[in-house]
């Protein structure tokens, strides 16, 4: 077969890989392990019912030989194998333009390690090898093939003598030079702790002849006497780390876990290792919570949900179903013995253990993070910068089902303590003569604490939450109360606290004269005009009325302008200000000025709710009339 030359991208990508751009050269040992310890997986998954593949548990293995004098390394697994398409297809493309494009979009991107961030894998080898060869057989098949490469210039694939079904990778270790010393990877010592660093956890025995000083039988332990033997070895644990005891495993460990697993540069922010006996469903976890947002998180292309296992046998890469949408950030594994493998994945899906898992999962989720929260704050808050709004999905998602998980978990920031609290907190300062919650939504914390709304409440002593995300509003409203307190946004006209005071004019004809005239200004961009009763240093303000409220209305326009929603405006005026005075000595004295004074005093009320003005150019002439 002739030689096939690789896709362009592909050829680029592994010209920087050949000239050892790429930092951590070692981590191709575990790119290859990790490949066999799959093609083994898929292998044994089907002698569980096949029973022509003829090898059960104990039998697969992966195996690594070492020749110093030819400088090559040789692993060999027992797996499912690749016929001539498989390996034309799997190693005739190298990942996607994800790499190459991270690497020329960084001038930093030398110092760290690409491989295993975008699925480059298998190619890793090339940073230490000059030729790769790989020999496989697929099972069922009667022909096996080779592929060999010798790099950016393309691979051959042809028919090989391979009898056994399986993979067999033999790497042509690169010759040392100045810089580069690779002769280190032809070393027994060195292989056996990368296999230790990188791949202990891998459920197959990984093989690889060693020597050992054996002492001689009935030889003088006075003057004993030893021989050199060599003999098969186990370099790995085949124990799962989220098998092991808890308390034996560190915290680098795990974090190496994390990295290596879930493609991760920094550890993990928190780690939950559990393991649950029940009448219905037993499993152990392992989850983690990253320590910053993954880079396509709020993408269609992040795939929440936990890797699922069934004694040790990957079932689903990505188990949607074991976490709740609130809970999308968490990261790890799940192993139960319950599951029956013989079912379908759809099946799989509405399975009774598998709902009980969840839910169990769900509870565990939420006392360590509610834990964080009372031994860490600081921790907790850095959390909650970066899934936070993930998190409140949970008060509005499936009808409010699970407002009670995270109620006690999700923060707001205060307009008294100047920093982040929970509901609780808030109520357990709410003064006892205080009925109700307040909160004001905006666009910006900073924005929130200038509206006119907020002066008043602040000045007597009331403390309120204040909401910058567009998901605030909604959850409180579909929770409605926290603890028999009822929720206020304090930008709508029904907050009981409303007071008379010094500001509101006394009930006669002539205040009626007066909102008469500004609505008929207005007319239907206002639903009302009313004096204030909550407006202090500001002239006016926009409430709303009607169940919509701005920020509603704002996020609507971006979500379904089509729906056209719009908030029943009511435009409040304050009695006292020397602005709304001159309007209301100008409905007599000058009846044209007036109503310019009520279109001015209108459309400053809705530039400083956060709203866009219908006609920006008609403001601006409206303010040079008055000017001149």
């Amino acid at each position: 077969m002739a030689k096939t030359e690789f896709k362009s991208e592909s050829k680029r990508l592994l010209d920087l890989m050949i000239n050892s751009i790429y930092t951590h050269k070692e981590i191709f040992l575990r790119e290859i392990i990790s490949n066999a310890s799959d093609a083994i997986d898929k292998l044994y998954y089907i002698s569980l019912t096949d029973s022509s593949v003829g090898l059960n548990k104990n039998d697969f293995k992966i195996r690594i030989d070492l020749d110093k004098e030819n400088r090559t390394i040789t692993i060999t697994d027992n797996g499912i194998g690749m016929d001539a398409d498989d390996l034309d297809n799997n190693l005739g493309t190298i990942a996607n333009s994800g790499s190459l494009k991270f690497k020329q979009e960084n001038d930093k991107a030398d110092d760290v390690d690409i491989i295993g961030q975008f699925g480059v894998g298998f190619y890793s080898a090339f940073m230490v090898a000059d030729e790769i060869t790989v020999r496989s057989k697929k099972f069922g098949c009667d022909k096996a093939y080779q592929w060999v490469s010798s790099g950016a210039d393309g691979y051959e694939i042809t028919e090989t003598d391979k009898e056994d079904v399986g993979t067999q990778i033999i790497l042509k270790i690169k010759e040392d030079n100045e810089n580069e010393k690779y002769s280190e990877f032809l070393e027994k010592y060195k292989i056996s702790a990368l296999v230790s660093k990188y791949s202990d956890y891998i459920r197959y025995p990984i093989i690889m002849e060693m020597e050992h000083r054996k002492l001689r039988e009935d030889c003088d332990l006075e003057n004993p006497e030893y021989d050199e033997v060599k003999e098969d070895e186990v370099l790995n644990s085949m124990v799962p780390i989220w098998q092991r005891n808890k308390k034996e495993v560190t915290d680098e460990e795990y974090n190496e876990f994390y990295k290596q697993k879930f493609f991760d540069f920094e550890p993990p922010a928190r780690v939950f290792a559990n393991s649950v006996e029940g009448l219905v469903a037993s499993f152990k976890s392992l989850l983690f919570i990253p320590s910053k947002v993954p880079f396509n998180y709020y993408t269609k292309e992040y795939k929440k949900g936990l890797q699922l296992y069934s004694s040790g046998v990957l079932i689903m890469d990505n188990c949607s179903d074991l976490v709740p949408e609130h809970f999308a950030f968490v990261k790890g594994v799940v192993d139960s013995q319950d599951l029956s493998l013989n079912i379908s994945r759809e099946m799989l899906q509405h399975d009774r253990q598998l709902k009980n898992i969840a839910s169990t999962l769900e509870k565990k989720i939420k006392n360590e993070l509610s834990a964080w929260l009372k031994n860490d704050r600081e921790g907790y808050e850095k959390f909650y910068a970066n899934f936070g709004r993930q998190l409140k999905f949970g008060l509005v998602g499936d009808y409010g089902a699970h407002q009670d998980v995270v109620k006690d978990i999700v923060l707001f920031y205060s307009s008294t303590e100047k920093k982040l609290v929970t509901l609780k907190e808030y109520v357990d300062r709410m003064p006892e003569d205080q009925k109700e919650i307040y909160f004001a939504t905006g666009e910006s914390i900073d924005a929130i604490d200038k509206l006119p709304q907020t002066e008043y409440f602040r000045d007597k002593g009331r403390e309120i939450l204040y909401c910058a995300e567009e998901i605030d509003e909604f959850a409180f409203q579909s929770m409605a109360s926290y603890n028999d307190k009822q929720f206020k946004n304090i930008v709508n006209e029904d907050v009981e606290e409303e007071e008379k005071d010094e500001n509101e004019k006394k009930d006669d004809s002539s205040n009626e004269d007066t909102l008469k005239f500004i609505k008929d200004v207005l007319g239907d961009k206002v639903q009302e005009v009313v004096f204030s009763k909550k407006l202090k240093s500001h002239p006016v303000c926009l409430t709303a009325k009607g169940g919509v409220s701005f920020e509603m209305e704002k996020y609507m326009s971006m979500a379904q302008p089509e729906a056209m929603v719009k908030a029943q405006r009511v435009l409040e005026i304050n009695a006292a200000h020397p602005a709304v005075n001159a309007l209301i000595a100008n409905i007599t004295a000058d009846k044209e000025k007036a109503e310019k004074y009520a279109k001015l005093l209108y459309t400053q009320a809705v530039i400083i709710a956060g709203l866009q003005v219908e006609d920006p150019s008609e403001y601006a002439d409206l303010v040079c009339s008055l000017m001149s």
